[in-house]
């Protein structure tokens, strides 16, 4: 949280961690305009985007037209070290009246994270008449209407390309490259956490259990881990995707998630058995019906591009009417990535163009949704089941039998021999293209048969 405006304390130059290349002011053309640019979160994102202001103020002078100048950055514990060095010209402070009662700062890079103080912090900017980039996509995901509602009503912008897939340009290239085109799909690995969990359990045959751990100590997942792996972290990014792509007004809590904290690592082998290997997918797809959104573990084919992303990396596919199918790939977190991200939108922000977007798109405006989110239980596609059963005659076909009760026809059927004293199998299935509902419902009456053991595993399948 940032610090109370009433206790608000300013330094000059203040004494911080000097980083391994030094602050190296960079002085462009001195008839070049300036635009005053303040930063509220000096952390690990808001300290990248400092570093790209102070050391390559050439760089963005360039790209922008005139001179991105740091002028003030506001942080919550004045004295705690940080990675960046800040010149005599920039004030730190933990006072955000500092900012708000700037008329000079036009533009503020807001880089905190949650839902509060940071949406009426966002609200207080707007209303002080700046401009805002944001990499907050759970306040977008909860408050965007409300937020941008307010900026149009003021007058000002929101950009926040950082706010899904941190350095993939993802935002730009949906709302803007492909507005061509309708597109009819979006598929997704959202969330660095998850896929590097995922990623180190099919190569090291590791269990989700002894994999998370190296996974906080390398940073890629936080000391609750809960958003990233239960998939709502990937459904709030969804549901800012969906919104750009198809038009959708659809809360990321509706949105159906199912994260990878449950994962049994014996799925991930006979995924690999059958030739495919586990993603956490963020899905929408553009049906007769409306619009198919979900968050799952899916079976992707060994080999596709998508299949094929490892370790912390994110990846979107995107199919398009007139370009056909595209991706984007690259780092989804991370300092710097997430950075360039950022002040990417502060050049776009100072010289206008996300103005003219941000009018444009009417981004989270009251209109009508062009497109509903259809019923869950009509999505259609093909399935992955394990049923863990006896190992008794008959028991197969009562298996099957609830299958058929459910239309559902099956592509194969996977059975090991029980180890040794042990008359316990798993039965794995891989079914042909069907409905979710369906799927659902068969594996609700597998699970009551005498001869099931445990609830049966049900994940999506993509070829």
């Amino acid at each position: 949280m940032v610090g109370s405006p009433l206790l608000g304390k300013v330094h000059r130059g203040a004494a911080v961690v000097l980083t391994t290349q030094p602050h190296r002011p960079q002085i462009p053309r001195l008839t070049m305009e300036k635009t005053k640019v303040a930063i509220i979160g000096l952390g690990t994102v808001g300290s990248g985007v400092a570093r790209l202001l102070l050391d390559h103020g050439d760089r963005t002078a360039r790209h922008a037209g005139r001179i991105l100048w740091l002028e003030k950055a506001v942080v919550r514990d004045l004295a705690k070290p940080r990675d960046c060095e800040l010149p005599e010209s920039v004030t730190l402070t933990d006072d955000i009246e500092a900012v708000i009662a700037d008329p000079e700062i036009k533009v503020v890079a807001q880089l905190i994270g949650g839902l509060e103080p940071a949406r009426t912090i966002m609200l207080k900017l707007l209303e002080s008449g700046k401009d805002i980039v944001t990499a907050n996509k759970a306040l977008l995901a909860e408050h965007g209407a409300e937020l941008f509602d307010r900026a149009r009503e003021l007058g000002r912008s929101i950009a926040f390309e950082a706010s899904v897939a941190g350095g993939i340009p993802i935002i730009a290239n949906v709302s803007q490259c492909l507005s061509a085109n309708q597109i009819t799909s979006l598929h997704g690995i959202l969330n660095g956490t998850s896929n590097f969990i995922l990623s180190k359990m099919h190569e090291d045959g590791a269990s989700y259990e002894e994999v998370l751990p190296e996974a906080q100590r390398l940073g890629y997942a936080e000391a609750d881990p809960a958003m990233d792996v239960d998939g709502s972290d990937a459904a709030q990014k969804l549901a800012i995707l969906a919104h750009l792509a198809f038009g959708a007004r659809v809360h990321w809590k509706d949105i159906p998630r199912t994260g990878i904290d449950t994962l049994d690592l014996a799925d991930v082998r006979y995924a690999e058995e059958m030739g495919y290997k586990i993603k956490l997918l963020a899905v929408a797809d553009l049906v007769d019906a409306g619009l198919e959104l979900h968050v799952s573990p899916t079976l992707v084919r060994a080999g596709s591009p998508l299949a094929e992303v490892g370790g912390p990396m994110n990846a979107v596919r995107v199919d398009g009417d007139a370009v056909g199918r595209v991706m984007f790939y690259g780092p989804g977190a991370g300092q710097m990535p997430t950075a360039s991200a950022v002040v990417a939108d502060l050049i776009d922000t100072a010289v206008g163009r996300t103005e003219l977007t941000f009018k444009t798109l009417e981004l989270w405006s009251d209109r009508q949704a062009r497109v509903a989110s259809s019923d869950y239980a009509n999505a259609r596609g093909r399935f992955y089941l394990r049923a863990t059963v006896e190992d008794h005659p008959g028991v197969l076909s009562q298996v099957t039998s609830a299958l058929g009760a459910e239309d559902i026809s099956i592509a194969s059927v996977l059975q090991h021999e029980p180890l040794p004293g042990e008359d316990v199998i798993p039965l794995v299935i891989m079914t042909h293209e069907t409905t979710e509902g369906a799927a659902a419902k068969a594996c609700e009456e597998i699970n009551k048969l005498k001869a099931s053991q445990g609830p049966t595993v049900r994940m999506w399948v993509r070829d």
